[in-house]
């Protein structure tokens, strides 16, 4: 079977434009919690997200794409560029029809959409840009990126909410080991949405302050913003060209919960299934996972089903596998969530660090796991788990190994 293996990434963050300053926040503790600034937020009881800090997409595409691209295609062609310009791929140099583009989001380009009926109802149609399908159709968000980059292959976009960016990963991932592509673009996208912001703030599931995952007294998560896009390519061929390799993708799972559409099932049985396909996939036991990074929203019912879950699949060596949330410190970023996390777990695994789970504050019996509390922590890893939960049980979990 073809080795695929992580080369580049790119991120944008509520820590700020590119990797260096995301993985700095994370390892600091830091909260990327702030003010909304972007919508009024005086009829809501949280007025805080993880807002995007300091992006001008002028950096990374010409006027002409910005006025076309809607938000969320703005934010994954900047984090794509990075992605690339990290792993130091000649696009000029691949054959087109062999490097595509899967990304994954929750809520797409919902602002420009939100954005466009204001101005529709308020001055009529014909004020509408005549770029308002380029700017509003989800489908356009990997179709922007492809354009960018002039990459003909595969272009998907998977629309699992939360999960996406694990969902995206995998499709890309088998993409490469059957020989449909030789690179692919994989991660998700995510801008903040008044519409998406309601809708939380209607389930009570928001922190009103941060959020405190898997700790004793949370109150619920936190909406947040970004873009993660990894670079996929061979093993072989990453090593031909003298590539730096992140870390190789082992394996990943897929599954349904198939018990509520917005409730994870309390003993998280799609979670542990999702988990236990990914070692299947990867062919590794239990035994072999080193570090998870949890979907560890904040909400009491999932962090409780989720400890639940790796609990049931590591059995007596639960409590010595260590277990962080980084939506402790950038809030849920939807889509691009899991990319993110994924992100992080490539960097763990480089730099044989794990980043903590900020705001903990107390042991909650019903979350029993060591959480990393508060402080980043060294350690020595070769297997890494990254698991993502969504909204209608759409669990996914990925596996990343250390290259040697």
């Amino acid at each position: 079977m073809t080795r695929v293996v992580v080369t580049g990434v790119g991120v944008l963050s509520p820590f700020g434009v590119g990797v260096e300053a995301f993985w700095a926040g994370l390892l600091a503790g830091r909260s990327g919690i702030s003010e909304i600034g972007s919508f009024d937020t005086s009829e809501y009881e949280v007025k805080r997200a993880g807002v995007l800090q300091g992006f001008d997409p002028l950096a990374f595409m010409d006027a002409e794409t910005v006025r076309v691209a809607g938000r969320a295609a703005q934010f994954a062609i900047a984090a794509a560029r990075m992605a690339l310009d990290d792993a130091r791929l000649d696009v000029a140099a691949l054959e087109p029809s062999r490097a595509g583009v899967c990304l994954g989001t929750t809520v797409a380009e919902i602002a420009e959409i939100e954005a466009a009926t204001e101005q529709a109802f308020r001055e009529g149609p014909e004020a509408v840009a005549p770029a308002l399908y380029a700017r509003c159709a989800a489908s356009t968000i990997p179709a922007h990126v492809a354009a960018e980059f002039g990459l003909g292959g595969p272009n998907m976009l998977i629309p699992t909410a939360c999960a996406a960016g694990n969902y995206a990963l995998g499709y890309a991932r088998d993409l490469i080991r059957a020989g449909r592509a030789d690179v692919m673009l994989a991660g998700g996208a995510d801008p903040l949405s008044q519409i998406a912001f309601t809708g939380f703030h209607k389930l009570n599931s928001m922190a009103p302050d941060v959020p405190r995952p898997f700790s004793l007294g949370r109150k619920g998560m936190m909406v947040s913003e970004g873009a993660g896009v990894l670079v996929l390519e061979a093993y072989d061929a990453a090593v031909a060209r003298g590539a730096t390799i992140y870390a190789e993708v082992l394996g990943y799972g897929l599954a349904c919960d198939a018990h509520h559409m917005t409730a994870p099932h309390p003993e998280g049985t799609g979670a542990l299934a999702a988990m236990s396909q990914a070692l299947g996939d990867a062919g590794l036991e239990a035994g072999q996972v080193d570090y998870i990074n949890a979907h560890g929203t904040g909400t009491p019912a999932n962090d409780k089903a989720e400890t639940r879950a790796v609990k049931r699949l590591l059995g007596e060596r639960a409590p010595r596998v260590p277990i962080s949330s980084i939506k402790s410190m950038l809030g849920h970023t939807m889509g691009a969530a899991s990319a993110l996390e994924a992100i992080a777990c490539v960097l763990a695994i480089r730099d044989g660090m794990i980043p903590p789970t900020a705001n903990y504050e107390a042991a909650d019996p019903d979350c029993d796991l060591d959480y990393v509390p508060n402080t980043a922590r060294a350690a020595e890893l070769s297997v890494v788990m990254s698991n993502s939960y969504a909204f209608g049980g759409n669990d996914a979990s990925v596996l990343f190994g250390r290259v040697r």
